[in-house]
């Protein structure tokens, strides 16, 4: 595979890096702003940011919202048993390895030559308990053992959509045997109007666990433009007011969806199965400007 180094202003020998890796041209970009601080991008759409010096500090939106629900999945501090379903720059297994110390991770990245760039590019603190696999997602899942997670976090993309084999009923009946009793799961989607996309997914996920919250910014609720939204699903209650308060005052405040408004917010949606699914759609190109 093609690598290439081309200096970055102001940033003295520290240099972007350029590889093609299986999903594409997988580029990491240093920060001006901080001194280890790092974005990847994959064919130009910005996929992670890492800090290094400081791998609890999240810079994206929705990797902020995902944040609060690893924060509150679990009393503060308290070691967890974790599957990642997608790795990136495996920017939230750093952030649970530096939150809550001796926690136990599995990262399912499909992409293998990523993988061995971030490792060598961004390297895993050496006392990081996290392993990863470079395989499909939902064969990895399937190879955790039954009630192993306490928590589940779904953030893949094949470019820039979801695959649709992890878009379904069936596909939740292995998360939920992979979760612990009253584990947590939560999944990064992406959707513009209609929004139909978000509504089967939540649709989907009522199918099969007791309890649900969506959180996103309240522009992409409404359906005025593409973007993120975190949904999260447990067969415990979840901790709705305290998840609301925080999303609220984020940098960019999102709005946190619950209960009856979030029936609503469905529209009568169906959930997606194996035979009906398709992938997620493909933001505007905007999207990235």
């Amino acid at each position: 595979m093609g690598r290439s180094r081309s200096p970055r202003r102001g940033r003295g020998a520290v240099e972007a890096v350029a590889e093609q890796v299986d999903g594409g041209l997988a580029q990491l970009v240093p920060d001006r702003e901080r001194a280890r601080g790092w974005t990847l991008l994959i064919d130009d759409a910005p996929q992670s940011y890492v800090d290094l010096d400081d791998p609890a500090y999240l810079s994206f939106e929705y990797q902020r919202r995902l944040g609060h629900v690893i924060d509150l999945a679990a009393p503060a501090g308290r070691p967890v048993h974790a599957v990642h379903l997608g790795g990136g720059a495996l920017t939230l297994a750093r952030y649970v390895a530096a939150t809550r110390p001796r926690s136990t991770q599995q990262v399912v990245e499909r992409d293998a030559a990523l993988v061995q760039l971030v490792r060598r590019e961004l390297p895993l603190d050496a006392n990081a308990r996290i392993r990863v696999r470079s395989t499909d997602a939902r064969e990895g899942l399937a190879k955790v053992p039954d009630g192993w997670a306490d928590l589940v976090v779904a953030d893949v993309f094949s470019g820039t959509r979801t695959p649709a084999h992890l878009t379904t009923t069936e596909f939740l009946d292995e998360v939920r045997r992979a979760l612990k009793p009253g584990g947590v799961y939560a999944a990064n989607l992406a959707d513009g109007p209609p929004l139909a996309h978000l509504r089967g997914q939540i649709a989907t996920a009522a199918a099969r666990f007791a309890q649900l919250a969506l959180v996103a910014d309240p522009a992409v609720l409404r359906g005025k433009r593409f973007g993120n939204a975190v949904l999260v699903a447990s067969d415990l209650p979840l901790p709705v007011a305290e998840l609301t308060r925080r999303a609220a005052s984020d940098p960019h405040p999102a709005r946190v969806e619950h209960g009856r408004a979030l029936t609503d917010f469905t529209g009568g949606a169906v959930p997606v199965t194996d035979a009906t699914a398709v992938a997620s759609p493909a933001p505007p190109p905007s999207v990235f400007r």
